[in-house]
């Protein structure tokens, strides 16, 4: 028998690949006890309502990428890092050519946020995530003031990863939006 944060995982999990798959009016009960292989009480259980249910899902995908790119980050250390290292970093960020229901999940959460104003703090924190780890990668490549160049930096990838969805264009792309955000920052006074 599972225990109960493996099911709430699996419900987790299965919330997500169903919002990637057919966006969030798709989220019901019974579709994510069905996709999650959990009774249909063990979702009511685990999650009292849609909105718990959506900003958890949200809070766990953060927490991941937020993991994932702090590796990353960390991984980025040694006295050698430069625009090529960096680059190898966007380039992992951007997850490879498939864009599968992971990837598209989080816009649809992103969107239902500007709906719905209780997911917004999440969100919010989702972004705070993402510019810490951008200022980090910016401080690393000597761009000034990177802490406020970060949010540009997030917008610019959030945007060509949203650009990629919907018209395919190559995962390359965001390695562009990195250098032209590293030449376009103001030159560091000493």
């Amino acid at each position: 028998m599972p225990h109960a944060s493996e099911t709430r995982q699996s419900i987790i999990d299965a919330v997500l690949r169903i919002i990637g798959q057919d966006g969030i009016a798709a989220v019901t009960n019974r579709r994510i006890a069905r996709e999650a292989g959990v009774s249909l009480g063990s979702v009511t259980y685990h999650f009292a309502t849609q909105h718990e249910l959506l900003r958890e899902s949200l809070l766990h995908f953060v927490a991941e990428e937020t993991r994932h790119f702090t590796e990353l980050a960390d991984a980025c250390t040694d006295g050698h890092f430069d625009i090529g290292r960096a680059a190898e970093v966007v380039a992992r960020v951007a997850g490879g050519d498939a864009f599968d229901s992971r990837h598209i999940a989080p816009f649809e959460l992103y969107v239902q946020a500007g709906r719905d104003e209780r997911l917004r703090a999440s969100a919010a924190e989702c972004f705070a995530a993402y510019d810490l780890l951008a200022a980090r990668v910016l401080s690393r490549l000597g761009v000034p003031d990177p802490e406020r160049l970060a949010g540009t930096a997030v917008a610019l990838v959030f945007g060509r990863q949203l650009r990629r969805l919907a018209t395919g264009a190559p995962a390359e792309d965001l390695v562009d939006t990195l250098l032209v955000l590293t030449r376009l920052a103001p030159a560091r006074t000493p």
